[in-house]
């Protein structure tokens, strides 16, 4: 689905991205791995085309993203901290993402709602709801669209335990229908739950990619919080 080649991002004097090839395979889940720094969000805001790279290719089933933002429909972006419109309720927040994003559209995927339990809170304003429930409305937008391709930053992050199962259940049955991931999350076994496939970014480099099978067996651990620690203390050693 996803094509990177030798994408390459600086900052001033600092080269967050370093000559990044990277293949994203559709009905997947992938998890990009790697140190605070590594360039991890660097990478996902070029996928997102927020942030234009310095050079290099990054390609949306064969096609150059070039600054045309029409592939961005395809995208269910959850951020690791959304910012809402305080002022607004949750139902007139969906109800604005829908005018914008699927003005002709009927058929949405409200499915998270019920699961949640949120009908009640999306009655009030965003500025009252906890930090968990407002993670629970940002999960909602992410799979609202029926997205081919969903981008999901931290995503339990300040949820509950049944939450966070709620959530990790819709990734699992939407990647058995077809969709494609991309997991960021510092929680190592909560992505060798749900990933596929494994890109291990350190100091804006690719170290690995490739099947989290795969990368157990070159590291020969058993878990991959221990094949990613395994492959930094060989790096540092060398």
């Amino acid at each position: 689905m996803i094509a990177i080649r030798d994408l390459g991002k600086r900052f001033g004097r600092s080269e967050v991205l370093r000559s990044i090839d990277l293949g994203i395979r559709r009905g997947r889940v992938t998890a990009i791995v790697g140190p605070n720094a590594a360039g991890k969000t660097t990478l996902l805001k070029m996928i997102l085309g927020l942030t234009r790279p310095d050079r290099g290719e990054l390609l949306f089933d064969g096609v150059r993203v070039n600054g045309d933002p029409a592939y961005r429909s395809r995208i269910g972006y959850m951020p690791q901290s959304p910012r809402f419109p305080d002022h607004l309720t949750g139902n007139e927040l969906i109800a604005l993402m829908t005018d914008l994003r699927a003005p002709t559209t009927s058929t949405l995927d409200r499915e998270l709602i019920d699961q949640f339990g949120l009908a009640r809170e999306l009655d009030k304003p965003l500025r009252t709801l906890s930090g968990g429930t407002r993670q629970k409305v940002n999960a909602v937008l992410a799979f609202l669209f029926d997205p081919e391709l969903l981008i999901l930053d931290e995503p339990t992050a300040g949820l509950d335990p049944v939450a966070s199962g709620v959530l990790k259940s819709k990734i699992a049955r939407s990647r058995a229908a077809g969709k494609t991931f991309i997991l960021t999350s510092h929680i190592m076994s909560e992505l060798e739950e749900l990933a596929d496939d494994v890109a291990f970014l350190l100091e804006g480099r690719v170290q690995f990619v490739g099947a989290l099978h795969d990368l157990k067996l070159h590291t020969r651990e058993f878990t991959l919080e221990r094949a990613v620690a395994s492959i930094m203390t060989s790096m540092e050693a060398a």
